[in-house]
């Protein structure tokens, strides 16, 4: 019975593919393994086998064409067994496509009645091939051509270069794999030409050239029936070759027959190809080929040389060992708080014109006075109620800083409500601090404390995290150098507070250890100004470095 043949997905992006060059004509016997055609993906060409035996019995689309995943290209079936039925139960059977691939179709009138049609040629029985420009890289469109190694007129081999390329990675070889004259080269060296141009055609010496040349932009690219496929690219110049642990180098296999698709696969395992035996058509290497290869075991060494053999002979090659991993994740559901803090962040970053301020803050009079007040304080006191509390008092004097955008006006607050960022498994959650200002530090400390383990218990009330007007986020206990934070808006800034961190300082005219914090003020600049975020960060350094002056 016979099957349809689809559009394979041959990666996870790709939506559609182009024949690039069809292996197989109808009425052609195909074996499971053999190279139906070679298909362009949104990354690369690659090789289509077959996975079933039978005869080809129809072909849906041409060469160039573009084809959606999942559509019917061909049918295989027993030899003479009609394919329409097959074509019907899946959806294609259209005449067109069918009148374009069946065997001796009868010629169909143009639709312009005011030019006589031009007669089908059989391009196939041209005995040239035509030489397109490769698709050298998956973001590739054009490519320059820098250099021909050939001009028209000159013999080549299945192995020559024709010509340099210069992609929009690199300038990269094109291989013509094919054998004869050079009849035609359709772009001068300096020019560029799109993906799938013709560039160049390559065939018997007087071959007559123009049927090639007037073929429909979408037409196939004319090859002999044993034509090798069309034009590759070699390897990038600022390359070296790969290592191989074979027996032979990676340029003794260079003239064996095989698909573009088993070459890579061969040079990426480090296998030379004259080991492989082919099972597709006139013993030409596949894709099934390579990976069911299995290296002969390897002769025993032979004895070293002398002391006086010249170094390079002597040292062994490198062999890179096959590496085999498997690809694999897991997907979870955003939470909606994740969903909320990315809508709030992405609202207050792409909204608010941010700018960002640094300043590093002595910190050893700090460290002293936080050891003499948890002495005699009730609570053990941190650096981050020192750094709260210092905020507090700044925002007294710097007003600016204590702002809110407000679209059409920009409220400036009298009270100081300080938000302090709490991570917690699912996120970031910021409960508020009311009239810090006013609080001492044991005071401070009590109640940040409280709001940290409400918000890891999940019991956080929705009037505890609403009104702050300034925000701190410290990574302080992570180490963390230096960070820059996005603004809790409305709010007008937002204070990253980094760790304290032992660097060699400058006292008195001698290099002596310090203990320096860095801080970043990230400000919303419709409302504070770079000098207004100077003079805050100024007033915040005084404070830290003299904290007495936080117990006035």
């Amino acid at each position: 019975m016979a099957e349809v043949v689809k559009m394979p997905k041959m990666s996870d992006t790709m939506t559609e593919g182009v024949i690039a060059k069809w292996h197989k004509k109808v009425g052609d016997k195909v074996k499971s393994g053999d190279v139906l055609a070679e298909v362009e993906t949104d990354k690369a060409t690659m090789d289509f086998e077959s996975y079933q035996d039978g005869t080809l019995l129809y072909i849906g689309v041409q060469e160039g064409s573009a084809v959606p995943v999942d559509q019917v290209i061909a049918v295989l079936g027993k030899e003479g067994e009609d394919y329409k039925a097959a074509l019907d139960a899946a959806g294609s059977g259209d005449a067109p496509k069918e009148a374009a691939t069946e065997a001796a179709p009868a010629p169909q009138p143009s639709a312009d009645t005011s030019k006589p049609a031009a007669p089908a040629v059989d391009l196939s029985s041209i005995p040239a091939t035509v030489i397109r420009m490769p698709l050298l890289s998956d973001t590739m469109t054009e490519g320059t051509i820098e250099k021909w190694n050939f001009k028209v007129g000159d013999k080549v081999k299945s192995d020559d270069s024709l010509a340099d390329v210069a992609t929009d990675k690199a300038t990269m070889e094109v291989v013509g794999y094919e054998e004869g004259t050079l009849l035609y080269i359709g772009v001068k060296e300096g020019e560029a030409a799109k993906v799938n141009d013709i560039i160049a055609i390559v065939g018997k010496e007087g071959t007559d050239i123009t049927p090639l040349l007037n073929a429909p932009a979408d037409g196939a690219p004319a090859a002999t029936a044993d034509a090798s496929p069309n034009a590759a690219p070699v390897a990038a110049k600022e390359e070296a070759a790969a290592p191989s642990d074979s027996t032979g180098s990676p340029e003794d296999d260079s003239r064996v027959k095989a698909s573009p698709l088993a070459r890579k696969i061969a040079k990426d395992k480090g296998i030379n190809l004259n080991d492989v035996k082919g099972s597709a058509e006139g013993g030409r290497i596949v894709k099934k080929d390579v990976e069911e290869y299995t290296p002969a075991a390897k002769p025993a060494a032979a004895p070293a040389e002398s002391a006086s053999a010249p170094a390079a002979k002597a040292a062994a090659p490198i062999t890179l060992p096959t590496v085999l991993g498997e690809e694999r994740f897991t997907e979870k559901p955003v939470t909606q708080m994740r969903k909320t803090i990315g809508k709030r962040l992405s609202e207050s970053l792409f909204t608010a014109p941010h700018f960002y301020v640094t300043m590093s803050i002595d910190m050893d009079a700090s460290i002293a006075a936080r050891t003499k007040i948890n002495e005699v304080a009730p609570v053990k006191i941190s650096f981050n109620d020192f750094v709260v509390k210092a905020c507090a008092v700044a925002l007294k004097q710097h007003p600016a800083i204590n702002s809110a955008w407000l679209g059409d006006k920009i409220r400036v607050n009298e009270h100081v409500n300080i938000g302090v960022a709490v991570a917690v498994d699912e996120g970031l959650l910021v409960p508020v601090i009311k009239f810090a200002d006013s609080k001492s530090l044991s005071h401070l400390s009590v109640e940040v404390k409280e709001f940290a383990k409400k918000a890891k218990d999940k019991k956080l009330q929705p009037n505890e995290m609403e009104g702050s007007t300034f925000t701190i986020s410290n990574l302080g206990m992570f180490g963390v150098d230096e960070f820059t934070a996005i603004i809790n808006t409305p709010n007008a800034a937002i204070l990253a507070v980094s760790g304290i961190q032992q660097v060699p300082v400058v006292k008195n005219g001698a290099v002596v250890p310090g203990n320096v914090m860095k801080v970043t003020l990230s400000s919303d600049h419709r409302v504070v100004d770079g000098a207004s975020a100077a003079a805050f960060l100024l007033t915040l350094k005084s404070l830290l470095e003299e904290p007495v002056r936080l117990l006035i």
